[in-house]
């Protein structure tokens, strides 16, 4: 992963640790709906979450304190 890469996801919420989890919870998502290509190595799904999260694929919605 380069920088630029880091710097485009990291605009994409103003909290890593809520990058980190979206990030986490796609991967997880990506490892059980395709076991066979996480097994055989032909995806990261870390990688995946990530590139995913960059181009908009992936989104949440964020709980606000009132």
């Amino acid at each position: 992963m380069n920088k630029p890469y880091i710097d485009s996801i990291t605009t994409k919420s103003d909290s890593k640790y809520e990058l980190i989890v979206a990030a986490a919870k796609r991967a997880r998502q990506i490892t059980l709906d395709e076991p066979d290509l996480t097994r055989s190595g032909k995806i990261n799904p870390v990688s995946q979450a990530l590139k995913e999260i960059d181009e908009d694929i992936v989104t949440w919605d964020t709980e606000s304190e009132d």
